[in-house]
C-alpha cells in the first residue's frame, strides 16, 4: 500500500460537480461513466489544485479555463461559490485541507475560507481546524507552511505536509499529439527529472534514464517493442543542450522523429515511460485522464497491467471509458459517474451486488458492456 494516499475528496459547486464525494479511495481507482458525466471535471479539479499549490497561479488557471463563472455549477447566479475538502492519509494520521472560493468582480475567485488540520492516528479525538485569512486571491496555506510571525497561530509543519502531499498529485493527459504538440519540441536536457503532465519532455526523461538507469530504460524499450514490433530503441542525442524525441526501427537505419510517429505510438511511449519510472521520479498520486485514447487493445492490456503493478507503490486514479482497462480493477475499485439534471452523481460499486455474475466468470468490463452499472444492478 502506498505510504501516502488521498482517502476522500468532496467537491461542491465546481462545474458539473454540484456536490460530489468520493470516499474510501483504494490504491487503484477507476472512474467510469458516459461522455459528459464529469470524469474530466474531477481531473480538472486536481489540476486546479496543482496550479493553486505548486505555482500559486490559481488566477491564471481560472483565466485560461474561461473565467470563474464558467467553473461554477450553473454559473455564479446559481452557485456563488465552490468549496472542497480533501483528506490525505499518511502513516502518522489524517491530514485535511478545505477551502471555499467565492465569485468576485471581475469574474475571478477570492478565498472566503481556507483551513487545515492534522489528526494523529493514535489520538482518540479529531484535531480542531486551523483557519487562515479570507479575501485573498491565492492559497495562503503555502505561506503558512513557510512559517513566520504572521502565521504564529497555525502549525507550519502540518501546513507544509499538506502542501507537499497535494503538490505530489499530478494529472497526466497525453492527448495532444498535433503538429504543435509539446511532444514535437526540443527540450532542455536538464528537464528530465520528472515527466510533465502533457508528456512533452519525454526525450529529456528518457535521456536521463539511459544515462543513469539503463536497466529500466531497456525495460521501457522492450515493453514498447511488444506493441510496435519494428521498434528498436530510442535515439536521444544532445544538441546544444537540447534533446528531441527520436527512435530507430529494426528494419532500417532511418531515424524517426515525432512528426513521423503515429499519435497512438507517441501516447504509448509516454504511458509506458511514466508507469515504469523509479519511485523518486513519480508523484505520490498519479491521475490518468483516458489513457486508452488511440491505443490498440493489446496496448491497453499492457498499460492495465502496469497500472496494477505500480499501484503497489503509488496511488493511481484513472478516468476511463475502456472496458478492457476496467478489467484490471476489481468492482470495489470502480466508481461510476452519472449525470442527473446536469449534476454529476458518483457511487462506488460493490462486488457483492454482482456476485452471481462474477461467479459465472463475467469480468467488470463485461458487466459494463452489458450496461449493468445502472442505478439498480
Amino acid at each position: 500500500m502506498p505510504a501516502s494516499t488521498i482517502e476522500s475528496v468532496r467537491i461542491k459547486g465546481f462545474r458539473s460537480l454540484a456536490d460530489v464525494e468520493i470516499s474510501e479511495l483504494p490504491a487503484a481507482t477507476a472512474l467510469i461513466g458516459a461522455n459528459g458525466s464529469g470524469k474530466s471535471n474531477i481531473m480538472r479539479f486536481f489540476e486546479m489544485l496543482s496550479w493553486m499549490l505548486r505555482s500559486r497561479q490559481l488566477g491564471e488557471f481560472i483565466a485560461r479555463q474561461g473565467g470563474a463563472d464558467d467553473q461554477l455549477f450553473g454559473g455564479n447566479r446559481v452557485t456563488p461559490r465552490m468549496e472542497a475538502e480533501i483528506v490525505l492519509n499518511t502513516d502518522r494520521g489524517r491530514n485535511e485541507y478545505g477551502f471555499k472560493l467565492s465569485h468576485a468582480h471581475p469574474d475571478r475567485f477570492i478565498f472566503s475560507e481556507e483551513a487545515f488540520r492534522f489528526s494523529d492516528r493514535y489520538h482518540p479525538t479529531e484535531a480542531p481546524w486551523q483557519y487562515l485569512d479570507s479575501g485573498h486571491l491565492e492559497a495562503k496555506i503555502v505561506e503558512a507552511s513557510q512559517g513566520g510571525s504572521y502565521y504564529h497561530a497555525v502549525n507550519p509543519t502540518t501546513a507544509s505536509v499538506i502542501v507537499n502531499l497535494l503538490r505530489s498529485c499530478s494529472v497526466y493527459q497525453f492527448h495532444d499529439t498535433s503538429d504543435v504538440s509539446a511532444f514535437k519540441n526540443n527540450w532542455q536536457i536538464s528537464e528530465g527529472h520528472q515527466l510533465r503532465r502533457h508528456g512533452g519532455n519525454l526525450a529529456a526523461v528518457l535521456n536521463r534514464l539511459e544515462q543513469q538507469d539503463v536497466r529500466r530504460y531497456e525495460i521501457i524499450c522492450k515493453q514498447i517493442s511488444r506493441i510496435l514490433p519494428g521498434f528498436d530503441r530510442f535515439v536521444i542525442e544532445e544538441d546544444y543542450g537540447k534533446v528531441l524525441l527520436r527512435w530507430k526501427s529494426k528494419w532500417s537505419d532511418k531515424i524517426f522523429g515525432p512528426h513521423l510517429t503515429s499519435d497512438g505510438s507517441l501516447r504509448f511511449f509516454a504511458l509506458v515511460t511514466l508507469l515504469n519510472l523509479p519511485a523518486e521520479m513519480l508523484p505520490n498520486v498519479i491521475l490518468l485522464d483516458e489513457p486508452e485514447l488511440g491505443l490498440h487493445p493489446a496496448a491497453i492490456s499492457i498499460i492495465g497491467g502496469m497500472i496494477r503493478s505500480l499501484s503497489q507503490e503509488k496511488q493511481i486514479i484513472v478516468a476511463t471509458q475502456s472496458p478492457l482497462l476496467v478489467d484490471y480493477f476489481s468492482l470495489d475499485e470502480v466508481f461510476v459517474l452519472d449525470l442527473e439534471d446536469g449534476q454529476t452523481k458518483c457511487r462506488q460499486l460493490s462486488s457483492g451486488d454482482y456476485e452471481l455474475w462474477l461467479q459465472d466468470n463475467f469480468t467488470p468490463g463485461d458487466l459494463w458492456r452489458k450496461n449493468l452499472f445502472g442505478e439498480h444492478p
